[in-house]
C-alpha cells in the first residue's frame, strides 16, 4: 500500500484531502496535564445508544459536505480503546456509507497501553482500523506514576508488541521536558522507544494547559519545567536521535519513516477538509463551495440528547472568512518540514504573502523558499510561534 510522502507536493497534497475525526470523549481516568474533552465515568456509557448517535451524525454531516471520498479516518478521545471493538465496525459502516472510504484510507484508533485494551487489538484491526497510536508518554514508572498513567513500561511495551503482531502501522507518543528531565536521560528513553521499531512516533513538549492540575501545581510552584536553554538541548537531542535513526521530523512534533507519516494529521496541517463527529469534535468542511468551521456540544449526555432530538450535535456552524481561513493555513502548514505552497496561500487569502516579512525572516535564518513552498528552518522551528505571528501580522 503506498503512502505519500512529507515532500509529495503533488496532487496529493493540492487540496489536502478529506478525512472524519471521531471523538469518543471517555477515560478510565483523567490525565493531571490533559485538557482535552475527557471524562471519567462510573458506569460505560450505552455503547449501543452512542453507535446510533454517530450514525446520526454521521448522516447529518453527510448532508452538508455531499458526497466526498474519505482519504483517512481517525478515532480519538478520551480513549477509544474503551469502545468494543463492534462499537467502532458499526461507525466505519456508518462512514463508509456517507462518504466512501478510498482503497487505501487510513482508519486510525488512539489506545491506551493496558493489558485489558491491548486484547482488543485483533478485534480492531478485523473491524478496519489498520494503525494505531499508543498513548506510552513515558519509558520510566516513576515518570508515568507522575503523568497520572495508569500502565507501567512493561504493559507498554507489551502493548507495542501486539500493536505490532495486529497492524501494520504502529505509532506511539511521548512526552518530553519533563520535571528535571536531562538531555542525556532523555536520548536514553528516546533510543529505547526507537528500539521498538514503530514507523512514527509523536514526540512533545510538555505544556501546561489552563485548567488542568499540572496548572494548579506550577502556579504553585512545586511543578518546575526546564528553562528555555534546556528546552532548547532537549529539542536539539530529539532531531539529533530521531534524525540518526531513520525518523526524522516531518512536522513540529512528529517523527515518521519516509512515507509512514500519519496521512489524517497531514489533512489537518495541508489545510485539507475534515468532518468531526462526537462530543466536543472540531471540523472543517465545505458546504456548497464555502469553508465552514464546525464544532459539536461537549458534553456527552447533552451531545446525545441532542442527536436524539434534532440529528446532530452541532452547536457552532460559522463561516470562514478568507483572512480567517489565510492565517489557519499558515499556523497549521509552517508547522510542516515541507511547509505551505505560497500560490495555495493567495488563492485561499485573496491576496500574497506580503514579501518584507518573509525576507526579513530569512535574512535571519529562520525560513527558506523553494519554488512556490515557503518553509521554516531547522533554526525557525523552536520559535514557530514568532515565525507565524511575524508572517500573520503583515
Amino acid at each position: 500500500m503506498a503512502h505519500p510522502s512529507h515532500a509529495d507536493t503533488g496532487a496529493a497534497a493540492s487540496d489536502g484531502g478529506f478525512g472524519v475525526y471521531v471523538h469518543w470523549p471517555f477515560c478510565l481516568a483523567k490525565c493531571p496535564y490533559c485538557d482535552f474533552n475527557s471524562h471519567v465515568r462510573r458506569e460505560a456509557p450505552d455503547q449501543g445508544r452512542f453507535l446510533a448517535a454517530y450514525r446520526r451524525e454521521i448522516a447529518h454531516m453527510r448532508a452538508l459536505t455531499g458526497p466526498k471520498r474519505a482519504d483517512t479516518v481517525f478515532f480519538g478521545g478520551g480513549t477509544p480503546s474503551l469502545m468494543a471493538p463492534r462499537t467502532v465496525a458499526g461507525i466505519l459502516e456508518a462512514i463508509n456509507e456517507a462518504w466512501p472510504l478510498a482503497p487505501d484510507a487510513e482508519i486510525t484508533l488512539e489506545a491506551n497501553p493496558t493489558s485489558v485494551e491491548a486484547a482488543r487489538f485483533h478485534g480492531y484491526r478485523a473491524a478496519g482500523v489498520n494503525r494505531v497510536s499508543l498513548g506510552v508518554q513515558a519509558l520510566n514508572d516513576a515518570e508515568l506514576k507522575n503523568l497520572g498513567r495508569m500502565h507501567t513500561v512493561d504493559e507498554a511495551l507489551a502493548a507495542v508488541a501486539i500493536a505490532r503482531s495486529a497492524f501494520e502501522r504502529v505509532s506511539f507518543d511521548l512526552i518530553y521536558a519533563r520535571p528535571r528531565q536531562t538531555p542525556e536521560a532523555w536520548a536514553r528513553e528516546l533510543r529505547r522507544a526507537l528500539e521498538e521499531g514503530c514507523e512514527h512516533l509523536s514526540l512533545y513538549q510538555l505544556t501546561i494547559e489552563p485548567g488542568t492540575p499540572f496548572e494548579r501545581l506550577y502556579g504553585a510552584g512545586r511543578l518546575i519545567l526546564p528553562d528555555d536553554d534546556l528546552s532548547r538541548a532537549l529539542w536539539d537531542v530529539t532531531q539529533e536521535v530521531t534524525t540518526a535513526a531513520g525518523l526524522p521530523a516531518y512536522e513540529i512534533s512528529n517523527h515518521a519513516r519516509p512515507g509512514a507519516e500519519a496521512r489524517h494529521n497531514l489533512v489537518y496541517w495541508r489545510y485539507g477538509t475534515y468532518a468531526g463527529i462526537g462530543p466536543g469534535a472540531h471540523g472543517r468542511i465545505e458546504v456548497q463551495g464555502e469553508r465552514r468551521a464546525t464544532y459539536v456540544e461537549r458534553l456527552p449526555d447533552a451531545w446525545l440528547e441532542a442527536v436524539e432530538r434534532q440529528g446532530h450535535g452541532i452547536v457552532t456552524d460559522e463561516p470562514l472568512s478568507r483572512p480567517e481561513q489565510a492565517d489557519e493555513m499558515l499556523l497549521m502548514g509552517l508547522r510542516l518540514k515541507e511547509g505551505v505552497d505560497l500560490e495555495r496561500y493567495a488563492r485561499r487569502a485573496g491576496r500574497p504573502l506580503a514579501d518584507p516579512p518573509i525576507a526579513a525572516l530569512a535574512e535571519a535564518g529562520l525560513v527558506t523558499r523553494a519554488g512556490p513552498r515557503l518553509m521554516v528552518t531547522a533554526e525557525g522551528f523552536p520559535v514557530l510561534n514568532a515565525v507565524i505571528a511575524a508572517l500573520a501580522d503583515d
